[in-house]
């Protein structure tokens, strides 16, 4: 039986991941796969109040700025309850603007793709919805979305930066690392966090979502070393979430986002078991590129509100082996299985829906993907075909384990269809994509569910259960209720990629001469020893034919 682990969020856009992802929690409670596969209380804990029913509530202490909780109560504990009124109501409309639509908040905020570096809306990415095509409801902040209670220990709001606004905000790294060198603000942390630990039966370790690109990175960096100092034998799996970023800013803003970014890494991946950076966004580095593109979803990039949720889903599935009733193991040794020499740093990959055809056995699902699998990387690299990896932890849900045999009479059969169960298909596939990758990998029968507040910005070519139709069905008012997901973490060449482009696009610009940045406190020596840093980590995933991870050499372990 899995032990349980505790959650921070640490930033506004960690916490619009983290609201998707408690709401999928929520859901799996709602319809329990018949048996549970997940233990519903390695993230949640089951409370009951003074006379009411027994309440799940996330094991979880959110970190935010002064504006960023909205409709929370002060104590964090959820939205107010409704007053009771026996007097007269009366009822007043406002009249639609011209063209007959409401206006909606984008849900974005300064920094993302919604606006241009000083709070200006901006263009939807590629492949966004036009505006008004989706259910999505009116959202500004993830407490607008937010169908789970919390625990008044849960959010600690910091009141000397404000969320959003031309000044006050927690721009730079050494702002972030300076509120944790206050004792008051330590305290505080540090009670919240002995509050959730002492009542554990058996602490895994703790699940880490940072905002990457502001402050909050220097904020990760002091949280992620208290709890290396005070909690060392407890895993600590870090999460480096970045919103889709606008093409279009202020330099000066662009070049704190990638100080942020780097120093962020660099520090995150030295005092945790394991780092993972999430994004939509084609690139971290000085120049954004285009945001990743799904086949079957067609998400606005400009809405933290989509983009989170598409992540939160990666992440729901990324980290069920630690929360399978049968794991045997740990946080700790979940990570280790992937981090070995040196290589702290992983990069995600996801098929969100995986391309199914509705009835399909497994074999026949993975047989028409030989050539490519169908997922996409989540981890800001330009897309690219990646033909091996070091090691590996594969996760598949949502496709019936019961049909093993071809639903395809006329379809030749392939290796796969020999397998005895789906955990030996999925082996043998991999085995035949990744030759001499270290993998692990699990088939799990419960779908990723989809049902609101989760967006519906889904292709109609998918039926209620996300499975592909052979013509599109037009609108449906039933919505995708849930999806099958194919979804990895790799020790992967392609983290070099990533790491030492960072470090070239901070040596081709002179640092000193942002010296607003230092001056909130980064020294220069530190900022030279990040950047050394991040240089040997990427020099841990090449493989000495290239970057791009075409040609392997046997790996050294």
């Amino acid at each position: 039986m899995p032990g349980e682990a505790v959650t921070l969020q640490l930033g506004h856009y960690s916490g619009c991941v983290g609201a998707h992802w408690w709401g999928l929690q929520a859901a799996a409670l709602r319809s329990p796969a018949e048996p549970a596969e997940l233990r519903a209380a390695a993230l949640l804990r089951f409370g009951r109040g003074p006379g009411g029913p027994e309440t799940p509530t996330p094991r979880l202490v959110a970190l935010e700025l002064k504006g960023g909780v909205g409709s929370l109560r002060a104590d964090g504990a959820g939205t107010e309850p409704p007053v009771s009124w026996d007097g007269a109501v009366a009822d007043y409309r406002d009249r639609a603007p011209a063209g007959g639509c409401a206006p909606r908040d984008t849900g974005s905020r300064r920094g993302d793709a919604a606006g241009d570096g000083k709070g200006n809306p901006g263009a939807a990415g590629p492949g966004a919805a036009p505006a008004g095509s989706q259910d999505a409801p009116s959202v500004r902040l993830w407490s607008d979305y937010l169908n789970v209670h919390l625990h008044p220990k849960s959010v600690y709001v910091i009141r000397q930066y404000l969320h959003d606004g031309d000044c006050g905000c927690l721009e730079a790294f050494g702002q972030g690392e300076s509120l944790l060198q206050d004792p008051a603000c330590v305290e505080e942390l540090e009670d919240r966090l002995h509050f959730y630990v002492e009542e554990c039966d058996y602490l895994q370790g703790f699940q880490v979502l940072c905002d990457l690109h502001n402050g909050f990175s220097g904020v990760g960096a002091k949280v992620t070393e208290l709890l290396h100092d005070e909690y060392s034998r407890k895993g600590i799996l870090t999460w480096g979430l970045t919103p889709v970023l606008s093409t279009v800013g202020d330099p000066q803003n662009s070049f704190y986002r990638l100080m942020n970014t780097a120093l962020g890494i660099a520090h995150l991946s030295r005092h945790s078991s394991l780092f993972c950076p999430l994004s939509l966004s084609g690139s971290l580095g000085i120049k954004p590129q285009p945001p990743v593109t799904f086949p079957y979803i067609k998400y606005d990039a400009s809405l933290n509100y989509h983009s989170s949720a598409i992540l939160a889903a990666a992440l729901d599935t990324l980290t069920a082996p630690y929360r399978l009733w049968s794991f045997q193991g740990s946080m700790m040794h979940f990570a280790d299985s992937l981090t070995f020499s040196g290589r702290k740093a992983v990069a995600a990959w996801a098929a969100l829906p995986l391309p199914a055809l509705s009835g399909s056995s497994l074999p026949d699902t993975l047989s028409a993907h030989q050539q490519d699998v169908p997922w996409k990387l989540l981890s800001s690299w330009r897309e690219q075909k990646v033909s091996c990896c070091f090691a590996q932890s594969v996760v598949l849900r949502g496709i019936c384990k019961e049909k093993a045999t071809s639903s395809c009479p006329g379809q030749p059969r392939s290796p796969l269809h020999s397998c005895e169960s789906p955990e030996q298909v999925l082996q043998q596939y991999l085995h035949t994509q990744f030759p001499g990758a270290y993998s692990t990998s699990h088939v799990l029968q419960q779908p990723c569910d989809t049902r609101p507040p989760f967006p519906q910005f889904f292709s109609p070519l998918l039926t209620s259960r996300g499975f592909l139709l052979d013509k599109a069905q037009g609108s449906s008012s039933a919505g995708v209720e849930s999806i099958p997901v194919l979804a990895a973490l790799q020790s992967s060449p392609v983290l070099h990629s990533l790491l030492s482009g960072l470090c070239r696009d901070l040596r081709a610009r002179n640092a000193r001469r942002c010296s607003s940045f230092f001056t909130a406190g980064v020294e220069q020596d530190d900022f030279q020893e990040a950047l050394e840093e991040l240089k040997t980590l990427s020099q841990c995933y090449e493989t000495g034919f290239g970057a791009d991870g075409s040609e392997d050499e046997a790996d050294s372990d």
